[in-house]
């Protein structure tokens, strides 16, 4: 069984699925609207597969409404990502954090030895 974080990253790691939730990311559609841009290149029954991916890792929700199929967009597993790349985000602005205060001691150092022995660039 996997996690919810993986259950997430792998269904965002295709592009069809990630550019179905952006179709969702702009309110609710029906199965065959989400289908629509992909018909060319892949069969219903794959389209249908994808939607499974999105719904089982809870990325989307879908309802019934008569003869229609619409799906929602779902941003609790978004957030709990988002939640997660905070902390390697807050170890990368200190990494810089810290290269920029490494770059300018180097800098300065570099700046005082030519003035001390007369060259300028």
């Amino acid at each position: 069984m996997q996690d919810h974080l993986s259950q997430t990253f792998a269904a965002l790691s295709d592009p069809t699925r990630r550019a179905m939730l952006a179709q969702l990311s702009k309110g609710k559609a029906n199965v065959s609207d989400l289908a629509k841009p992909f018909l060319k290149a892949m069969s219903l029954p794959a389209i249908t597969k994808h939607l499974q991916v999105l719904e089982k890792a809870g990325l989307i929700s879908k309802t019934r409404e008569a003869q229609w199929r619409p799906c929602e967009l779902n941003g609790a597993p978004l957030k709990n990502i988002s939640d997660w790349m905070e902390q390697y985000r807050e170890f990368w602005e200190e990494s810089f954090d810290r290269l920029e205060v490494y770059l300018k001691t180097v800098t300065s150092k570099k700046i005082m030895k030519e003035k001390k022995h007369g060259r300028k660039k």
